[in-house]
Protein backbone atom coordinates (compact mmCIF):
# COMPACT_ATOMS: atom_id res chain seq x y z
CA UNK A 1 0.00 0.00 0.00
CA UNK A 2 1.43 3.34 -0.96
CA UNK A 3 2.04 6.25 1.38
CA UNK A 4 -0.74 8.84 0.83
CA UNK A 5 0.58 12.00 -0.79
CA UNK A 6 0.41 15.33 1.01
CA UNK A 7 -2.34 16.40 -1.40
CA UNK A 8 -4.49 13.40 -0.50
CA UNK A 9 -4.78 14.51 3.11
CA UNK A 10 -4.83 18.26 2.58
CA UNK A 11 -2.41 21.13 2.28
CA UNK A 12 -1.49 23.28 5.24
CA UNK A 13 -4.58 25.52 4.85
CA UNK A 14 -6.86 22.47 4.78
CA UNK A 15 -5.44 20.73 7.82
CA UNK A 16 -6.95 23.14 10.35
CA UNK A 17 -10.48 21.68 10.15
CA UNK A 18 -9.03 18.16 10.40
CA UNK A 19 -7.10 19.09 13.55
CA UNK A 20 -10.22 20.66 15.07
CA UNK A 21 -12.15 17.47 14.29
CA UNK A 22 -9.40 15.39 15.91
CA UNK A 23 -9.51 17.60 18.99
CA UNK A 24 -13.30 17.12 19.15
CA UNK A 25 -13.01 13.34 18.89
CA UNK A 26 -10.25 13.32 21.51
CA UNK A 27 -12.49 15.47 23.69
CA UNK A 28 -15.19 12.81 23.59
CA UNK A 29 -12.89 10.30 25.28
CA UNK A 30 -11.24 12.86 27.55
CA UNK A 31 -14.45 14.31 28.96
CA UNK A 32 -15.99 10.87 29.36
CA UNK A 33 -13.02 9.77 31.48
CA UNK A 34 -13.67 12.52 34.04
CA UNK A 35 -17.37 13.40 33.86
CA UNK A 36 -18.74 10.09 35.17
CA UNK A 37 -17.03 10.05 38.57
CA UNK A 38 -18.96 13.04 39.92
CA UNK A 39 -22.28 11.50 38.85
CA UNK A 40 -21.82 8.08 40.47
CA UNK A 41 -23.82 8.93 43.65
CA UNK A 42 -26.78 10.09 41.54
CA UNK A 43 -26.58 7.02 39.31
CA UNK A 44 -26.51 4.65 42.28
CA UNK A 45 -29.40 6.46 43.93
CA UNK A 46 -31.46 6.12 40.75
CA UNK A 47 -30.48 2.65 39.50
CA UNK A 48 -29.13 0.97 42.63
CA UNK A 49 -26.30 -1.53 42.38
CA UNK A 50 -23.72 0.22 44.55
CA UNK A 51 -21.51 -2.87 44.63
CA UNK A 52 -21.49 -2.96 40.83
CA UNK A 53 -20.63 0.66 40.04
CA UNK A 54 -16.82 0.07 39.77
CA UNK A 55 -17.64 -1.95 36.67
CA UNK A 56 -18.78 1.26 34.99
CA UNK A 57 -15.08 2.17 34.82
CA UNK A 58 -13.51 -1.30 34.54
CA UNK A 59 -15.62 -2.52 31.61
CA UNK A 60 -15.00 0.72 29.71
CA UNK A 61 -11.23 0.50 30.21
CA UNK A 62 -11.27 -3.19 29.32
CA UNK A 63 -13.23 -2.74 26.08
CA UNK A 64 -11.09 0.21 25.07
CA UNK A 65 -7.79 -1.55 25.71
CA UNK A 66 -8.50 -4.87 23.99
CA UNK A 67 -9.98 -3.26 20.87
CA UNK A 68 -7.08 -0.87 20.15
CA UNK A 69 -4.78 -3.38 18.38
CA UNK A 70 -7.61 -4.62 16.16
CA UNK A 71 -8.62 -1.12 15.09
CA UNK A 72 -4.99 -0.17 14.56
CA UNK A 73 -4.38 -3.04 12.15
CA UNK A 74 -7.61 -2.39 10.28
CA UNK A 75 -6.65 1.25 9.84
CA UNK A 76 -3.44 0.19 8.10
CA UNK A 77 -5.54 -1.96 5.79
CA UNK A 78 -8.65 0.07 4.93
CA UNK A 79 -7.56 3.55 6.02
CA UNK A 80 -7.97 5.77 9.07
CA UNK A 81 -11.19 7.52 8.12
CA UNK A 82 -13.61 4.57 8.17
CA UNK A 83 -12.16 3.30 11.45
CA UNK A 84 -12.41 6.60 13.30
CA UNK A 85 -15.96 7.09 11.96
CA UNK A 86 -16.90 3.60 13.18
CA UNK A 87 -15.45 4.53 16.57
CA UNK A 88 -17.47 7.75 16.72
CA UNK A 89 -20.63 5.85 15.71
CA UNK A 90 -20.13 3.21 18.42
CA UNK A 91 -19.42 5.90 20.99
CA UNK A 92 -22.56 7.79 19.92
CA UNK A 93 -24.80 4.71 20.08
CA UNK A 94 -23.28 3.68 23.41
CA UNK A 95 -23.81 7.17 24.84
CA UNK A 96 -27.48 7.26 23.82
CA UNK A 97 -28.09 3.81 25.27
CA UNK A 98 -26.29 4.78 28.50
CA UNK A 99 -28.56 7.81 28.76
CA UNK A 100 -31.64 5.58 28.55
CA UNK A 101 -30.24 2.79 30.77
CA UNK A 102 -32.88 1.29 33.06
CA UNK A 103 -30.61 -0.71 35.38
CA UNK A 104 -27.01 -0.91 36.50
CA UNK A 105 -26.28 -4.09 34.45
CA UNK A 106 -27.69 -2.38 31.35
CA UNK A 107 -25.58 0.72 31.99
CA UNK A 108 -22.47 -1.43 32.41
CA UNK A 109 -23.17 -3.20 29.10
CA UNK A 110 -23.65 0.09 27.28
CA UNK A 111 -20.45 1.46 28.84
CA UNK A 112 -18.66 -1.47 27.19
CA UNK A 113 -20.03 -0.30 23.82
CA UNK A 114 -18.74 3.19 24.57
CA UNK A 115 -15.34 1.66 25.35
CA UNK A 116 -15.28 -0.09 21.98
CA UNK A 117 -15.81 3.28 20.34
CA UNK A 118 -13.10 4.94 22.41
CA UNK A 119 -10.71 2.17 21.40
CA UNK A 120 -10.88 3.48 17.84
CA UNK A 121 -11.10 7.20 18.51
CA UNK A 122 -7.98 7.89 20.56
CA UNK A 123 -5.33 5.96 18.57
CA UNK A 124 -6.83 7.02 15.23
CA UNK A 125 -6.64 10.68 16.24
CA UNK A 126 -2.95 10.23 17.06
CA UNK A 127 -2.34 8.30 13.83
CA UNK A 128 -4.08 10.79 11.56
CA UNK A 129 -2.05 13.60 13.13
CA UNK A 130 1.07 11.57 12.36
CA UNK A 131 -0.08 11.15 8.75
CA UNK A 132 -0.75 14.77 7.87
CA UNK A 133 1.96 16.60 9.81
CA UNK A 134 5.74 16.46 9.47
CA UNK A 135 8.04 15.41 12.30
CA UNK A 136 8.83 19.06 13.03
CA UNK A 137 5.12 19.93 13.20
CA UNK A 138 3.88 16.94 15.18
CA UNK A 139 5.02 18.14 18.59
CA UNK A 140 2.81 21.24 18.41
CA UNK A 141 -0.05 19.14 17.04
CA UNK A 142 0.25 16.59 19.84
CA UNK A 143 0.35 19.53 22.23
CA UNK A 144 -3.03 20.67 20.93
CA UNK A 145 -4.42 17.17 21.39
CA UNK A 146 -2.93 16.97 24.89
CA UNK A 147 -4.48 20.35 25.76
CA UNK A 148 -7.89 18.76 25.22
CA UNK A 149 -7.19 16.50 28.19
CA UNK A 150 -6.19 19.53 30.28
CA UNK A 151 -9.43 21.31 29.46
CA UNK A 152 -11.48 18.15 30.00
CA UNK A 153 -9.96 17.58 33.45
CA UNK A 154 -11.72 20.77 34.55
CA UNK A 155 -14.77 20.78 32.29
CA UNK A 156 -15.62 17.10 32.83
CA UNK A 157 -16.10 17.10 36.63
CA UNK A 158 -17.83 20.48 36.47
CA UNK A 159 -20.35 19.32 33.85
CA UNK A 160 -20.90 16.09 35.75
CA UNK A 161 -21.70 17.98 38.92
CA UNK A 162 -24.00 20.46 37.16
CA UNK A 163 -25.93 17.78 35.29
CA UNK A 164 -26.31 15.60 38.39
CA UNK A 165 -27.45 18.46 40.62
CA UNK A 166 -29.65 20.53 38.32
CA UNK A 167 -30.75 18.22 35.47
CA UNK A 168 -30.13 14.48 35.45
CA UNK A 169 -27.07 12.21 35.41
CA UNK A 170 -28.34 10.96 32.04
CA UNK A 171 -27.21 14.20 30.43
CA UNK A 172 -23.56 13.30 31.02
CA UNK A 173 -24.10 10.82 28.19
CA UNK A 174 -26.54 12.80 26.04
CA UNK A 175 -24.06 15.68 25.82
CA UNK A 176 -21.88 13.42 23.65
CA UNK A 177 -24.48 13.30 20.88
CA UNK A 178 -23.93 16.76 19.33
CA UNK A 179 -20.17 16.45 19.81
CA UNK A 180 -20.10 13.09 17.98
CA UNK A 181 -22.21 14.42 15.11
CA UNK A 182 -20.07 17.55 14.73
CA UNK A 183 -16.78 15.65 14.84
CA UNK A 184 -17.98 13.08 12.29
CA UNK A 185 -19.30 15.78 9.96
CA UNK A 186 -16.01 17.69 10.05
CA UNK A 187 -13.99 14.55 9.35
CA UNK A 188 -16.25 13.50 6.47
CA UNK A 189 -16.04 16.96 4.96
CA UNK A 190 -12.34 17.74 5.49
CA UNK A 191 -10.34 14.51 5.71
CA UNK A 192 -9.74 12.59 2.49
CA UNK A 193 -7.49 9.58 1.97
CA UNK A 194 -6.16 7.98 -1.16
CA UNK A 195 -6.12 4.25 -0.47
CA UNK A 196 -4.98 1.70 -3.02
CA UNK A 197 -7.85 -0.80 -3.40
CA UNK A 198 -6.84 -4.43 -2.98
CA UNK A 199 -8.14 -7.62 -1.45
CA UNK A 200 -7.43 -8.22 2.22
CA UNK A 201 -7.34 -11.32 4.37
CA UNK A 202 -8.67 -10.33 7.76
CA UNK A 203 -7.00 -12.19 10.62
CA UNK A 204 -10.16 -13.21 12.46
CA UNK A 205 -8.44 -15.94 14.49
CA UNK A 206 -5.69 -13.61 15.65
CA UNK A 207 -8.16 -10.87 16.56
CA UNK A 208 -10.31 -13.29 18.57
CA UNK A 209 -7.35 -14.82 20.43
CA UNK A 210 -5.80 -11.43 21.22
CA UNK A 211 -9.11 -9.97 22.39
CA UNK A 212 -9.95 -13.02 24.51
CA UNK A 213 -6.49 -13.35 26.02
CA UNK A 214 -6.09 -9.67 26.88
CA UNK A 215 -9.66 -9.46 28.19
CA UNK A 216 -8.97 -12.23 30.69
CA UNK A 217 -5.58 -10.84 31.76
CA UNK A 218 -6.77 -7.25 32.15
CA UNK A 219 -9.89 -8.45 33.95
CA UNK A 220 -7.74 -10.50 36.32
CA UNK A 221 -5.52 -7.49 37.01
CA UNK A 222 -8.41 -5.06 37.49
CA UNK A 223 -10.48 -7.31 39.72
CA UNK A 224 -7.72 -9.17 41.58
CA UNK A 225 -7.85 -8.26 45.26
CA UNK A 226 -11.20 -6.53 44.67
CA UNK A 227 -13.92 -8.80 43.29
CA UNK A 228 -11.91 -11.90 44.22
CA UNK A 229 -8.71 -12.80 46.05
CA UNK A 230 -5.44 -12.98 44.12
CA UNK A 231 -5.03 -16.66 45.01
CA UNK A 232 -8.63 -17.61 44.24
CA UNK A 233 -9.67 -20.06 41.56
CA UNK A 234 -11.16 -17.20 39.53
CA UNK A 235 -7.96 -15.17 39.60
CA UNK A 236 -5.61 -18.06 38.82
CA UNK A 237 -7.95 -19.37 36.13
CA UNK A 238 -8.23 -15.99 34.41
CA UNK A 239 -4.45 -15.53 34.36
CA UNK A 240 -3.82 -19.07 33.16
CA UNK A 241 -6.44 -19.11 30.42
CA UNK A 242 -5.50 -15.61 29.28
CA UNK A 243 -1.86 -16.65 29.02
CA UNK A 244 -2.74 -19.76 27.01
CA UNK A 245 -4.82 -17.72 24.57
CA UNK A 246 -1.93 -15.32 24.05
CA UNK A 247 0.47 -18.21 23.38
CA UNK A 248 -2.00 -19.48 20.78
CA UNK A 249 -2.19 -15.94 19.38
CA UNK A 250 1.57 -15.80 18.85
CA UNK A 251 1.50 -19.14 17.02
CA UNK A 252 -1.33 -17.95 14.77
CA UNK A 253 0.34 -14.59 14.03
CA UNK A 254 3.53 -16.32 12.86
CA UNK A 255 1.56 -17.86 9.98
CA UNK A 256 -1.09 -15.20 9.28
CA UNK A 257 -0.92 -13.45 5.90
CA UNK A 258 -1.96 -10.10 7.44
CA UNK A 259 -1.53 -10.49 11.23
CA UNK A 260 -3.62 -8.22 13.42
CA UNK A 261 -0.54 -7.45 15.56
CA UNK A 262 2.60 -8.21 13.53
CA UNK A 263 5.37 -9.74 15.62
CA UNK A 264 7.94 -7.42 14.02
CA UNK A 265 6.66 -4.75 16.42
CA UNK A 266 8.46 -6.62 19.18
CA UNK A 267 11.69 -7.12 17.23
CA UNK A 268 12.59 -3.47 16.59
CA UNK A 269 14.50 -1.86 19.41
CA UNK A 270 13.00 1.60 18.97
CA UNK A 271 9.44 0.25 19.02
CA UNK A 272 10.06 -2.03 21.99
CA UNK A 273 11.61 0.70 24.12
CA UNK A 274 8.97 3.31 23.27
CA UNK A 275 6.29 0.75 24.11
CA UNK A 276 7.90 0.08 27.50
CA UNK A 277 8.05 3.82 28.14
CA UNK A 278 4.33 4.05 27.35
CA UNK A 279 3.69 1.35 29.97
CA UNK A 280 5.41 3.54 32.54
CA UNK A 281 3.46 6.62 31.45
CA UNK A 282 0.18 4.75 31.94
CA UNK A 283 1.17 3.62 35.44
CA UNK A 284 2.33 7.08 36.54
CA UNK A 285 -0.84 8.74 35.27
CA UNK A 286 -3.23 6.32 36.95
CA UNK A 287 -1.31 6.54 40.21
CA UNK A 288 -1.62 10.31 40.44
CA UNK A 289 -5.13 10.77 39.03
CA UNK A 290 -6.52 7.99 41.25
CA UNK A 291 -4.86 8.79 44.59
CA UNK A 292 -4.17 12.54 44.69
CA UNK A 293 -7.88 13.44 45.16
CA UNK A 294 -8.32 10.77 47.86
CA UNK A 295 -5.16 11.99 49.60
CA UNK A 296 -6.22 15.64 49.70
CA UNK A 297 -9.86 14.99 50.58
CA UNK A 298 -9.00 12.39 53.21
CA UNK A 299 -6.15 14.19 54.96
CA UNK A 300 -7.07 17.88 55.00
CA UNK A 301 -10.72 17.67 53.94
CA UNK A 302 -10.59 19.82 50.82
CA UNK A 303 -13.61 19.91 48.52
CA UNK A 304 -13.64 17.54 45.53
CA UNK A 305 -13.42 20.46 43.10
CA UNK A 306 -10.20 21.66 44.80
CA UNK A 307 -8.60 18.22 44.69
CA UNK A 308 -9.66 17.94 41.06
CA UNK A 309 -7.93 21.22 40.23
CA UNK A 310 -4.76 19.96 41.91
CA UNK A 311 -4.74 16.96 39.57
CA UNK A 312 -5.57 19.27 36.67
CA UNK A 313 -2.16 20.87 37.20
CA UNK A 314 -0.69 17.67 35.77
CA UNK A 315 -2.75 17.93 32.60
CA UNK A 316 -1.82 21.59 32.36
CA UNK A 317 1.91 20.90 32.38
CA UNK A 318 1.59 18.10 29.84
CA UNK A 319 0.39 20.10 26.79
CA UNK A 320 2.80 22.93 27.55
CA UNK A 321 5.78 20.57 27.45
CA UNK A 322 4.36 18.57 24.53
CA UNK A 323 4.04 21.71 22.42
CA UNK A 324 7.64 22.66 23.15
CA UNK A 325 9.08 19.15 22.81
CA UNK A 326 9.70 19.59 19.07
CA UNK A 327 12.36 22.19 19.80
CA UNK A 328 14.11 19.68 22.02
CA UNK A 329 14.01 16.54 19.88
CA UNK A 330 14.99 18.41 16.73
CA UNK A 331 18.15 19.55 18.54
CA UNK A 332 19.06 16.76 20.95
CA UNK A 333 17.12 13.80 19.55
CA UNK A 334 14.16 11.74 20.70
CA UNK A 335 16.11 9.69 23.25
CA UNK A 336 17.66 12.60 25.10
CA UNK A 337 14.35 14.47 25.13
CA UNK A 338 12.61 11.46 26.66
CA UNK A 339 15.37 11.10 29.27
CA UNK A 340 15.06 14.78 30.16
CA UNK A 341 11.31 14.38 30.55
CA UNK A 342 11.68 11.30 32.72
CA UNK A 343 14.18 13.08 34.97
CA UNK A 344 11.69 15.95 35.42
CA UNK A 345 8.88 13.47 36.16
CA UNK A 346 11.05 11.76 38.78
CA UNK A 347 11.69 15.12 40.48
CA UNK A 348 7.96 15.81 40.60
CA UNK A 349 7.07 12.33 41.87
CA UNK A 350 9.78 12.36 44.54
CA UNK A 351 8.76 15.82 45.72
CA UNK A 352 5.15 14.64 45.97
CA UNK A 353 6.16 11.64 48.07
CA UNK A 354 8.52 13.71 50.24
CA UNK A 355 5.99 16.46 51.01
CA UNK A 356 3.02 14.12 51.54
CA UNK A 357 3.78 13.93 55.28
CA UNK A 358 2.70 17.60 55.44
CA UNK A 359 -0.45 17.78 53.30
CA UNK A 360 -0.69 20.92 51.18
CA UNK A 361 -2.80 21.62 48.13
CA UNK A 362 -0.12 23.97 46.79
CA UNK A 363 2.71 21.43 47.12
CA UNK A 364 0.59 18.74 45.49
CA UNK A 365 -0.44 20.98 42.59
CA UNK A 366 3.15 22.09 41.95
CA UNK A 367 4.41 18.50 42.08
CA UNK A 368 1.68 17.37 39.68
CA UNK A 369 2.52 20.24 37.34
CA UNK A 370 6.18 19.19 37.31
CA UNK A 371 5.21 15.58 36.59
CA UNK A 372 3.00 16.85 33.77
CA UNK A 373 5.92 18.74 32.26
CA UNK A 374 7.91 15.53 32.33
CA UNK A 375 5.08 13.53 30.76
CA UNK A 376 4.86 15.99 27.87
CA UNK A 377 8.55 15.48 27.12
CA UNK A 378 8.24 11.70 27.41
CA UNK A 379 4.99 10.66 25.76
CA UNK A 380 4.99 12.97 22.74
CA UNK A 381 8.59 12.50 21.49
CA UNK A 382 8.52 8.71 21.96
CA UNK A 383 5.21 8.38 20.10
CA UNK A 384 6.47 10.60 17.28
CA UNK A 385 9.73 8.63 17.10
CA UNK A 386 7.79 5.37 16.76
CA UNK A 387 5.40 6.78 14.15
CA UNK A 388 8.18 8.36 12.12
CA UNK A 389 10.22 5.16 11.91
CA UNK A 390 7.61 3.29 9.86
CA UNK A 391 5.73 3.86 6.57
CA UNK A 392 2.02 4.74 6.37
CA UNK A 393 0.81 1.15 6.19
CA UNK A 394 2.51 0.31 9.51
CA UNK A 395 1.81 3.56 11.39
CA UNK A 396 -1.60 2.52 12.69
CA UNK A 397 -0.24 -0.66 14.27
CA UNK A 398 2.66 1.23 15.84
CA UNK A 399 0.42 3.98 17.25
CA UNK A 400 -2.09 1.41 18.46
CA UNK A 401 0.64 -0.60 20.19
CA UNK A 402 1.78 2.55 21.99
CA UNK A 403 -1.74 3.43 23.15
CA UNK A 404 -2.40 -0.21 24.07
CA UNK A 405 0.74 -0.27 26.23
CA UNK A 406 -0.43 2.86 28.05
CA UNK A 407 -3.76 1.17 28.81
CA UNK A 408 -1.97 -1.92 30.09
CA UNK A 409 0.26 0.27 32.24
CA UNK A 410 -2.82 1.90 33.75
CA UNK A 411 -4.49 -1.46 34.38
CA UNK A 412 -1.41 -2.92 36.04
CA UNK A 413 -0.88 0.33 37.95
CA UNK A 414 -4.42 0.18 39.33
CA UNK A 415 -3.76 -3.32 40.65
CA UNK A 416 -0.31 -2.62 42.10
CA UNK A 417 -1.13 0.71 43.71
CA UNK A 418 -4.44 -0.64 44.99
CA UNK A 419 -2.69 -3.62 46.59
CA UNK A 420 -0.20 -1.27 48.30
CA UNK A 421 -2.92 1.02 49.63
CA UNK A 422 -5.14 -1.86 50.77
CA UNK A 423 -2.26 -3.54 52.59
CA UNK A 424 -1.55 -0.40 54.63
CA UNK A 425 -5.23 0.28 55.31
CA UNK A 426 -5.72 -3.34 56.39
CA UNK A 427 -2.73 -3.20 58.74
CA UNK A 428 -3.99 0.03 60.30
CA UNK A 429 -7.54 -1.17 60.85
CA UNK A 430 -6.93 -1.65 64.55
CA UNK A 431 -7.72 1.92 65.45
CA UNK A 432 -5.45 4.23 63.49
CA UNK A 433 -6.97 7.60 62.66
CA UNK A 434 -8.61 7.60 59.24
CA UNK A 435 -6.73 10.66 58.00
CA UNK A 436 -3.42 9.24 59.17
CA UNK A 437 -4.09 5.92 57.48
CA UNK A 438 -5.03 7.61 54.21
CA UNK A 439 -1.87 9.70 54.43
CA UNK A 440 0.31 6.62 54.95
CA UNK A 441 -1.34 4.74 52.10
CA UNK A 442 -1.11 7.73 49.75
CA UNK A 443 2.55 8.30 50.60
CA UNK A 444 3.32 4.66 49.81
CA UNK A 445 1.51 4.98 46.47
CA UNK A 446 3.42 8.16 45.62
CA UNK A 447 6.69 6.37 46.39
CA UNK A 448 5.58 3.58 44.05
CA UNK A 449 4.82 6.19 41.37
CA UNK A 450 8.35 7.56 41.77
CA UNK A 451 9.73 4.03 41.37
CA UNK A 452 7.66 3.62 38.19
CA UNK A 453 9.24 6.83 36.89
CA UNK A 454 12.72 5.48 37.65
CA UNK A 455 11.92 2.25 35.79
CA UNK A 456 10.70 4.35 32.87
CA UNK A 457 14.05 6.12 32.63
CA UNK A 458 15.70 2.69 32.38
CA UNK A 459 13.61 2.01 29.28
CA UNK A 460 14.58 5.44 27.97
CA UNK A 461 18.26 4.63 28.37
CA UNK A 462 17.72 1.57 26.17
CA UNK A 463 16.29 3.66 23.31
CA UNK A 464 18.52 3.81 20.22
CA UNK A 465 20.62 6.95 19.99
CA UNK A 466 19.71 8.24 16.53
CA UNK A 467 19.20 11.44 14.58
CA UNK A 468 15.68 12.67 13.89
CA UNK A 469 16.24 12.60 10.14
CA UNK A 470 17.31 8.95 10.32
CA UNK A 471 14.15 7.94 12.16
CA UNK A 472 11.95 9.95 9.80
CA UNK A 473 13.37 8.17 6.76
CA UNK A 474 12.91 4.78 8.36
CA UNK A 475 16.63 4.04 8.46
CA UNK A 476 18.13 1.63 10.95
CA UNK A 477 18.89 3.60 14.10
CA UNK A 478 22.49 3.75 15.19
CA UNK A 479 23.28 1.64 18.25
CA UNK A 480 23.38 3.35 21.59
CA UNK A 481 26.81 4.50 22.63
Amino acid sequence: MNEPTRASVGFRSERGPILIALMLTTGLVAIDSTILATAVPSIVQDLGGFAQFPWLFSVYLLAQAVSVPVYAKLSDTVGRKPIVLIGIALFLIGSVLCGFAWSMPALIAFRALQGLGAGAIQPMSMTIAGDIYTVAERAKTQGYLASVWAISSVVGPTLGGVFSQFLSWRWIFFVNVPLCILAAWMLIRSFHESIEPRKHRIDYAGAALLTGGMTLLILAVLEGGQAWAWNSVWSIGAFALGGLLLVAFVLVERRAAEPVLPLWVFSRRLLVTTTLISLGVGAILIGLTSYVPTYLEGTIGVAPIVSGLAVAALTLGWPIAASLSGRFYLRIGFRNTALLGTAIAIVGAVSLAATSVSPSVLFVAVSCFVVGLGMGLIATPTLIAAQSSVPWNERGVVTGSNMFARSIGSAVGVAVFGAIANAIIGASAGGAHAAGTIQQASTAVFVAVAIAAVLTIVAGLAMPRSRVEDVELGRTPAPAE
